[in-house]
């Protein structure tokens, strides 16, 4: 029989009496905190002496908008009650509940719209969403949608109860010795010889000790500050700039076209705000209406200065770039930008609204598009990308163009981005008469290969156990094998 700890005795004699109890009790009758008592009692349960238990129970709480619905309704169930034969939108559109409800009817299919006239579906009802709402049921899937609607709050409570096994109720009837135990020698206790007749605490060496995770940052921000650190040591400048942009430096001063597709509102998110055109703005419609001073025709038509006003979350960083451009026309510049941008995108395991993007630029007298591929290839490199390669892609702006690709295995080749020499009609209106490289990266595609991730989510979630679990340093898992 293993040697007990004076705690473990405690526990079983506490148990001895009790048979089982909630640590919570067993916390307040030993004078220790129920985490002190489960730790004791995992002890003795590697001993065969006690049980321990691990009940996990859900609850849910309503917030301050969920109070309002239980006692109300749920909105679409407030709107579904006054669709009456001949309903017509103007009708529903006073109701408070509107806004949120009519979505929800349209969304679910209770209701159809025909014109301006509101019609029920036949044998639907919101009544499995109210249950849901006067009686959550964990994994339910009504339950789920009003969490995730923000109405209800999930929590979890554990709780440990613990029982003595036969085996540690014949050994409590044999008879426990309480003597105290000494688990740590004083200087006195070792010059005095003491120790030699102390009852001593038997430690286990063979046992390991509870697992204490370090602070450290989040995985994906220790990626980018990686891609950041590569790139000083390559010798480039950080450039930063505001994510709310103009039209004008998110579009135009890149040379794309005012009636481009990627310009409309299902790509772009557009605010109601709108900024004052910089100096020197004729030269860039000049750019797009005839070609300027340069051999291009540009795109023709009417340039309107009203479109290049309105403002945007930057669809990219490289209306960063042109700016930085801008005001450093000269020779030599080695820039880059590692910033989120936004694009109205579905949210799948590939794809988010939002996601970070790495920006550079290299501008010097004869700089040449072998460069371009030198720069890129030597930073994938670094990265941990053995095998790189490139194939040639279109870009407004960028002339030629290019997309790296590198090699990851299970996968196989996987395009990175777009890279190419600016175009004479993006760099000529600002001054800049020398060759300009360019190139905007997907970082968050980087960090799933790095990672090992399948979801692009993941790297936005505070997931406390995948940052626990993951190393400090991931190097990457790619290059072809022999």
């Amino acid at each position: 029989m293993a040697e007990l700890t004076l705690n473990e005795k405690r526990l079983l004699a506490a148990l001895s009496k009790e048979k089982k109890a909630n640590a919570v009790n067993l916390a307040c009758f030993l004078n220790a905190t129920p985490e002190a008592v489960v730790q004791w009692a995992h002890l003795a349960e590697d001993k065969e002496l006690a049980k321990v238990e691990r009940i996990v129970e859900k609850e849910f709480e309503y917030t301050e908008e969920g109070k309002t619905y239980l006692q109300n309704g749920l909105p679409e169930t407030q709107i579904l009650k006054i669709v009456k034969p001949g309903t017509t939108l103007a009708d529903l559109q006073g109701h408070p509940a509107f806004k949120i409800g009519f979505g929800q009817l349209r969304k679910k299919g209770l209701i159809r719209v025909a014109g301006s006239l509101v019609t029920k579906n036949e044998n639907k009802s919101t009544q499995a969403e109210e249950l849901a709402l006067k009686n959550p049921v964990s994994g339910e899937q009504n339950t789920k949608d009003l969490i995730k609607r923000g109405i209800l709050v999930e929590s979890e409570t554990v709780r440990y109860i613990i029982s003595i096994t036969p085996k540690g109720t014949a050994l409590v009837n044999q008879g426990i010795d309480f003597k105290e135990e000494i688990g740590t020698l004083t200087r006195d206790q070792i010059l005095s010889g003491a120790w030699k007749t102390a009852n001593l605490r038997k430690y286990d060496v063979k046992k390991l000790p509870k697992t204490i995770y370090p602070g450290k940052s989040h995985p994906y921000q220790r990626l980018i500050e990686e891609m950041r650190q590569i790139l000083l040591e390559m010798g480039f400048t950080e450039m930063h700039g505001e994510i709310v942009q103009s039209a004008f430096w998110n579009f135009d001063a890149l040379f794309q076209p005012q009636d481009h597709p990627a310009r409309e509102m299902q790509d772009t998110f557009y605010l109601k705000e709108e900024a004052s055109l910089p100096k020197g703005w004729e030269c860039l419609r000049d750019m797009h209406e005839h070609g300027g001073n340069t051999s291009s025709t540009g795109w023709g038509g009417k340039w309107n200065p009203g479109k290049a006003q309105q403002c945007v979350l930057r669809t990219h960083t490289t209306s960063l770039s042109i700016q930085y451009l801008a005001t450093h026309p000269e020779p030599p510049v080695k820039a880059f930008c590692i910033g989120r941008v936004y694009r109205r995108e579905a949210i799948d395991p590939t794809h988010t609204p939002e996601f970070e993007q790495l920006e550079g630029i290299v501008m010097d007298k004869n700089v040449t598009f072998r460069h371009l591929l030198g720069f890129l290839k030597e930073f994938y490199q670094r990265m941990g990308f053995s095998d790189v390669r490139f194939r040639p892609g279109f870009f407004p702006y960028t002339e030629p163009s290019v997309e790296p690709e590198i090699w990851v295995d299970g996968l196989g080749w996987v395009e990175m981005g777009g890279a190419g020499v600016f175009r004479q009609e993006v760099t000529d209106p600002w001054g800049v008469k020398c060759p300009v490289l360019a190139w905007g990266l997907g970082v968050s595609r980087v960090a799933m290969l790095r990672l090992g991730l399948k979801d692009l989510r993941q790297l936005y979630q505070s997931d406390l156990e995948w940052i626990r679990r993951s190393p400090v340093h991931a190097p990457a898992q790619t290059g072809r094998k022999a």
